[in-house]
């Protein structure tokens, strides 16, 4: 059996977080330092990360943005090991797609596939057999819906590319994490006053009897980063909302 094969755990290990601060992201992170991972966090607003690398024991943190291809050959460049990379940075777009203007379409659609792509490039030279790349996607849009817009169209394009992904960069693995509602700041910015209903729905009506968390996201992130027989491939974490809604 090679070192591959039995896999090496996280310790030692340096993990990357693009769009560590907060919610998914700081969740995962603060789990990979339990397991031993040297981390460093990325994010826009240089206050949240420095608060959030505090929270977690973070080695680094890099203030950017995700969406910049230079910014972020430039962070890539100036690392010296990548071990694991997750990104949870962006949000989704929602509206009516005849309200979308062309431009606003043409980023709901490759925001995330391209800075997957761009983090793919730059952490993958430097990156080990059996490192991993952890993209984000969701389960919710893959109903059409009217008032999803665009997002069903985004969400079905993630699957394919990580999988496409996964053979251009290996033995690097890259894996999605399909996940449906999960109780972050982003939902709450989201729902705003609307917040306490849906999570009164969830638990009333989700089969595991509860609200999924980022805790259970990041549990899931940090198992794809430890086997090293998992990639290309999509992992549902959902609590079996999109079999109930």
């Amino acid at each position: 059996m090679t070192d591959v094969e039995r896999g090496r755990g996280l310790a030692g290990r340096t993990v990357v977080v693009i769009g560590g601060s907060a919610g998914i992201g700081l969740e995962t992170a603060g789990l990979a330092r339990a397991e031993g991972a040297q981390v460093v966090l990325t994010g826009r607003d240089p206050e949240k990360l420095e608060k959030a690398a505090a929270d977690v024991g973070a080695q680094d943190t890099a203030a950017f943005d995700a969406t910049d291809p230079a910014a972020m050959a430039a962070f890539f460049q100036g690392l010296t090991a990548v071990d694991h990379v997750m990104i949870t940075a962006g949000a989704p777009h929602y509206g009516p797609l005849l309200e979308m203007t062309a431009a606003e379409i043409r980023d709901a659609l490759s925001d995330h596939l391209v800075v997957g792509l761009e983090v793919a490039r730059n952490a993958a030279p430097k990156m080990p057999p059996g490192g991993s790349l952890v993209l984000m996607g969701g389960t919710g849009g893959r109903r059409v819906n009217r008032a999803l817009g665009i997002v069903s169209s985004a969400t079905a394009a993630l699957p394919p590319f990580a999988a496409t992904l996964a053979l251009e960069i290996a033995p690097v693995r890259v894996n999605l994490i399909a996940a449906g509602f999960v109780d972050t700041p982003l939902s709450a910015s989201l729902l705003g006053e609307g917040l306490a209903d849906r999570r009164a729905e969830l638990r009333a009506t989700l089969p595991i009897g509860r609200v999924v968390t980022p805790a259970d996201v990041g549990a899931l992130a940090v198992h794809l980063m430890i086997n090293t027989a998992l990639t290309g491939a999509t992992y549902d974490i959902d609590g079996g909302q999109q079999f109930v809604f």
